[in-house]
């Protein structure tokens, strides 16, 4: 073994043994013989002993910051009041201030005080009209009985591409691997197609999906309730004096003709805020359910349909159950929050 490799710190108990037997009276040779430390070693922490009187680590070792506490705090309430200012920004702020330092040194110093670069999360553009509406929705509904809740119909719609996008997948390769076929995503031109679904489900699963044709007019969606949402209520066991239907705000569900319809129906509807993907729980189904899909790795559209109802079905009621009994917690983080994008 190569006798120059680099031991590791001696603790605190081996550094007293060597004082406790040089005390003794025992020599350098037989301390090191005695507890396997380096001769070297063993002088040096006597010695350290004799100067200092004790043989813990003193303070000023290792190498010096190059950030003190104040120039610390200063970055952290750069960042913290501009979340998206670089390194290279604050390093020319610091320089014009008179503190020389390196990007490098700023990332470290951010990173060591929890404040990691990251990519900012997508959200919808919230104006002040949809925090209040948010907010007020949030308000009139948290206390709502849980009850409540599980006769609601959760409905939306989601489009599938044929081919899942890069960004969303990752593969685990070596450097050399990149365009080995299984580490690969297959790409034709205008995406390959996809195909738009509607769905529902309750806190007691799944309800129907059905695909949709082309482009989806007022009518269409007329027709799509029409063919699902009793089913649905019937499969799910809703209670049928008083189940709720939840629908978001898209032009074809508010269009006057669909909203004459619906009342035709005379079933409750759910007043929904705008822009409020983060409440509506169906949300993570669909992401469960492009997943499910593209690990099956359709070849045509024909095949993703297929493989859109066929994993719908084993969604398992017990996710589903599971998101309506959290659902309080996402009324409070939208109140918590003022109004503002959530972590749903």
């Amino acid at each position: 073994m190569d006798q120059r490799k680099r031991r590791k710190e001696l603790s605190q108990e081996i550094r007293k043994k060597i004082i406790d037997k040089h005390v003794k009276g025992k020599g350098y040779k037989t301390i090191s013989k005695q507890l396997d430390v380096p001769v070297t070693t063993v002088a040096h922490i006597i010695q350290k002993f004799k100067i200092h009187g004790t043989v813990a680590n003193l303070p000023g070792r290792g190498r010096r910051r190059k950030i003190d506490d104040k120039s610390k705090r200063r970055i952290i309430r750069m960042v913290t009041k501009e979340p998206r200012k670089t390194s290279k920004e604050i390093q020319g702020e610091l320089q014009a201030q008179g503190t020389s330092v390196s990007d490098r040194t700023i990332r470290r110093c951010l990173s060591q005080s929890g404040l990691h670069g990251r990519r900012p999360k997508r959200t919808p553009l919230l104006k002040t009209n949809h925090k209040k509406a948010r907010l007020e929705f949030a308000k009139l509904h948290v206390d709502k009985p849980q009850r409540f809740w599980e006769n609601v119909l959760w409905t939306d719609e989601t489009k599938i591409e044929l081919f899942a996008k890069a960004h969303q997948l990752y593969v685990h390769r070596r450097k050399n691997e990149a365009y080995q076929e299984k580490n690969t995503v297959p790409s034709v031109k205008h995406g390959g197609g996809s195909v738009m679904f509607w769905g529902c489900f309750a806190a007691s699963g799944t309800g129907c999906l059905e695909s949709v044709q082309g482009t989806m007019k007022s009518q269409d969606y007329q027709g799509i309730l029409e063919r699902n949402v009793l089913a649905s209520v019937r499969k799910l066991g809703l209670s049928r004096r008083s189940w709720v239907l939840q629908q978001d705000n898209d032009p074809k569900h508010t269009a006057k003709n669909t909203q004459e319809w619906l009342r035709g129906k005379h079933w409750t509807i759910l007043k929904w805020p705008s822009m409020s993907p983060d409440l509506n729980p169906i949300e993570h189904l669909w992401k469960e359910l492009k997943h499910a899909v593209w690990k099956r790795h359709p070849s045509n559209l024909r095949q993703l349909e297929q493989f859109a109802h066929e994993e719908w079905a084993k969604i398992p009621a017990e996710k589903c159950r599971s998101l309506i009994d959290s659902y309080r917690n996402r009324l409070i983080a939208v109140i918590a929050s003022k109004g503002c994008a959530t972590k749903y």
